[in-house]
């Protein structure tokens, strides 16, 4: 049966927060899973409340009031216990009827994420999601159409922007670094265990197709974000898919079919002749720093950028190999690049952009990662399983409400 604890959360430790507070009911479907309950609850809106707030330039401090929404009343409740929260219910049409909840915020499955962010746009409520959107591009643009005609204020996340390794990869850019940039190469990916005789890293359902699954699906659209606001609009995109690892067991010790793409292996062609090259895999042992890099080469120097740290290499300083396969390799190649230092305290980037978020809704400051950019990250991944399956290198038209 359906439980709705209408109650608030509690209280900051006394004297943590002297501003004028402004509470902001959120809604927090999908917070028994993992991203919703580690990132989104846990190092977002948590950390928020621990810090005192969000504050703004008249004094007031956005003060996020969770409640929490899913189907399994029994982890909802230890959830809340674990933290001392009150707010929770397994009943969404509920908690959308409230009065006092102002956003929602969807952390669920993508085949479950489209209807019930059209109810909370049917509620009148700002909404802020994960990606993808929706399931695909047309869906996508409806439900941008929706939350203009409804008058409300969007975001999807993308998270990766707020890295440190890729705000220090901008700031560099910004500084002209590069000089002309001319490509961009991306690993990501790690060995996810098939689920046999170690426990898989990821959820079942990743791999089933017929459940929103695959890779594609999961990371085009950060490709599409981070593409685009680094380097360019991507134009054209060339893809060749796998699924590497045709069975799998689940939760349950069951073995069951992987029907979704594993593997994905992406040329995308960018605005002022940018060639960015991404490999996506989950079936890759790990060789380099970090789980994902980025090696941007240019005119004047490059870079290679993690999740964390960003190395590079003017055109001063690059050394001179000679290809010769008879000798052994006298150059050390990885120590003649230089670290960028961090220069600023770098935060949670799911975090960041929280905050950003916050502000849009209670201050109305500037947040261009809306429903319609949410809508270009769709695009990209159902073009790049168009490609795949046709063989082709496809146009990425604009889009537009």
């Amino acid at each position: 049966m359906a439980q709705v604890v209408a109650r608030r959360s509690a209280a900051p430790a006394e004297g943590r927060n002297t501003m004028t507070r402004r509470s902001i009911g959120i809604i927090v479907n999908g917070v028994t899973g993992r991203m919703g309950y580690r990132q989104h609850l846990v190092r977002s809106l948590l950390a928020i409340r621990e810090q005192g707030g969000v504050p703004l330039t008249d004094g007031t401090s956005i003060w996020p009031e969770p409640v929490l929404v899913g189907r399994n009343e029994t982890r909802l409740r230890e959830i809340a216990e674990r933290h001392g929260l009150t707010d929770w219910t397994t009943d969404l049409s509920a908690a959308l009827a409230r009065d006092d909840v102002e956003i929602y915020f969807d952390a669920q499955v993508t085949q479950q994420r489209e209807k019930a962010i059209r109810r909370a746009l049917e509620a009148g409520k700002h909404v802020y999601t994960e990606k993808p959107l929706a399931e695909d591009t047309e869906g996508a643009l409806d439900l941008a159409r929706a939350a203009r005609a409804a008058g409300v204020r969007t975001g999807v996340v993308q998270d990766k922007l707020f890295l440190p390794g890729l705000r220090k990869l901008k700031r560099l850019i910004d500084g002209g670094f590069f000089g002309r940039i001319l490509s961009v190469r991306g690993e990501f990916g790690y060995w996810v265990f098939e689920g046999d005789w170690q426990p898989a890293q990821r959820p079942s359902w990743n791999y089933r197709a017929e459940d929103g699954g695959g890779i594609v699906v999961d990371m085009f659209p950060h490709w599409q974000y981070v593409l685009e606001e680094l380097f360019g609009r991507v134009r054209t995109v060339s893809c060749v898919t796998a699924t590497h690892v045709p069975q799998r067991v689940d939760e349950s010790g069951r073995t069951y079919p992987a029907t979704a793409d594993d593997a994905a292996y992406g040329i995308f062609e960018l605005d002022g002749g940018v060639v960015a090259q991404l490999n996506s895999s989950w079936c890759v042992r790990v060789h380099r720093d970090e789980l994902v890099e980025f090696q941007v080469d240019g005119t004047e120097g490059s870079a290679v950028a993690g999740l964390r740290g960003c190395r590079v290499q003017h055109r001063a300083v690059t050394p001179k190999p000679v290809w010769n396969p008879d000798l052994p390799v006298t150059e050390a190649f990885r120590s003649q690049w230089t670290e960028v230092p961090d220069n600023e305290e770098f935060d949670n980037g799911f975090k960041v952009q929280w905050e950003a978020f916050l502000r849009h809704v209670v201050a109305g400051e500037p947040f261009p990662w809306d429903f319609l950019a949410g809508a270009r990250g769709v695009q990209l991944a159902e073009l790049g399983l168009r490609s795949a399956r046709e063989g082709a290198r496809l146009d990425v038209p604009e889009l537009d409400l």
